[in-house]
């Protein structure tokens, strides 16, 4: 699901992850090479693949946790890099308001700043700018709006949210687009897509001059946006004028904005097919561990969603044995380890009661348990799909994950 303004597998057999390199790497200079794609596998639909960058390597398909104000909420950025994740997510929006794009440049770029010295893909800030209603104002030159913050007036152009992305120095970056709550009428949903199309040509010239004055690399990517609502013709021609445009990768917005899941499926049913096979797909704010995978199921590479820390913030963990609502009563009394077989220490070696006790209590402590829990859980499931993929048996993988999630094991 989009973000607002605001802004797991089994141990057995233990999903492989790269080494990581040690955190000095953040202040070398980066190698010299290209932006990647790497497609290795196709098993029916679901793709295995990956992504290079002078950063490092993205396994796909990938989940990317949401680092908002340059912080995954409630996590150290320690525990991120230790559940697995290879990229994680950045907020244009809220970065470039507080502390401010400049700023973060001067202190050596969003990936010293914050410590993470892996890919960082940050969004162009559209979502949230279009979700302040009545803050803000669209027009074909861009997005005028006034801060949530401060009440502060800025204009958010194709040409300033491409600057302001390679001042934080992400590794991909997204076009400035349009996107629009649904449902919305057929010809709202026809003009937002038109100009993003019109916003996705200028955020390639502007990324294209940003190389060659030397503030990008070509080891940096720009991907545009395919927009276009529930409306498969729209999606067509949405796709096709940006593949002619020729991006390295390509994302589908305006999904899980309130269509419903089969909405969402039937329109990538309709739009995955028309993109490049050898580009990476992917899909902007999804979603629940069977969005993952029935996105996966068609051919999606990359999400990214709040949902794992947000729900943690709130006490309900993702298992597999279903969801979990550690608020609930029934686990106050429960010695048993929340889930056994995942990757995070937590959840294998503090009891439900324990955790049911922090939640209740209001701890902060609880929150962050659970945020780590549930990212864990995340890049587990990611590094299952990818070693189904791997073997071939995708399809039957999915089916019996899908029943297992199934369970509930607690929230009702």
């Amino acid at each position: 699901m989009n973000q607002s303004p605001e802004q797991d597998s089994e141990q057995d057999p233990e999903p492989v992850r790269d080494q990581d390199p040690p955190f000095p790497s953040v202040h070398a200079p980066l190698p010299h090479r290209p932006f990647s794609f790497e497609l290795m596998k196709i098993d029916r639909q679901a793709r295995l693949g990956t992504i290079r960058t002078p950063r490092g390597n993205i396994r796909t398909p990938a989940f990317m946790p949401v680092g908002t104000a340059a912080t995954v909420k409630a996590m150290y950025v320690e525990q991120v890099r230790e559940t697995g994740a290879d990229i994680i997510l950045g907020n244009t929006y809220h970065l470039m308001l507080r502390p401010g794009a400049e700023r973060i440049a001067r202190l050596g770029g969003l990936h010293k700043f914050m410590r993470w010295d892996k890919p960082i893909l940050t969004d162009s800030g559209g979502f949230q700018v279009m979700s302040l209603a009545a803050k803000r104002k669209i027009t074909e030159a861009g997005a005028a709006f006034s801060s949530h913050i401060d009440g502060s007036h800025h204009m958010l152009s194709p040409e300033r949210s491409v600057e302001i992305q390679c001042l934080l120095g992400a590794d991909i970056q997204m076009q400035l687009d349009e996107c629009i709550e649904l449902p919305a009428e057929s010809n709202e949903v026809r003009r937002a897509m038109e100009l993003s199309l019109r916003w996705a040509e200028r955020s390639k010239r502007a990324f294209e001059a940003q190389q060659a004055n030397g503030r990008a690399s070509h080891g940096q990517a720009l991907f545009a946006i395919v927009q276009g609502g529930i409306d498969e013709d729209l999606r067509r021609q949405s796709a096709e004028a940006l593949v002619a445009m020729d991006f390295p990768g390509y994302a589908i917005g305006g999904l899980a904005v309130g269509e419903g899941q089969e909405a969402m499926l039937r329109t990538l049913d309709a739009t995955v097919p028309l993109l490049p096979r050898d580009k990476p797909r992917y899909l902007m704010g999804v979603g629940t561990p069977h969005d993952l995978i029935e996105a996966v199921a068609r051919g999606i590479d990359m999400f990214d969603c709040v949902m794992p820390t947000r729900n943690g913030r709130h006490g309900l963990a993702f298992t597999w044995a279903g969801r979990i609502n550690l608020k609930n009563a029934c686990h106050a009394d429960d010695p048993a380890p929340l889930d056994p077989s995942s990757s995070c220490s937590v959840a294998r070696d503090y009891s439900r009661a324990y955790l049911h006790h922090l939640i209740k209590s209001g701890e902060m402590l609880g929150s962050m348990m659970v945020s780590w829990i549930n990212v864990a859980f995340y890049q587990d499931l990611m590094a299952a799909m990818r070693e189904a993929i791997a073997d071939g048996r995708f399809s039957d993988w999915a089916e019996e994950t899908k029943a297992r999630l199934d369970a509930d094991g607690g929230t009702l």
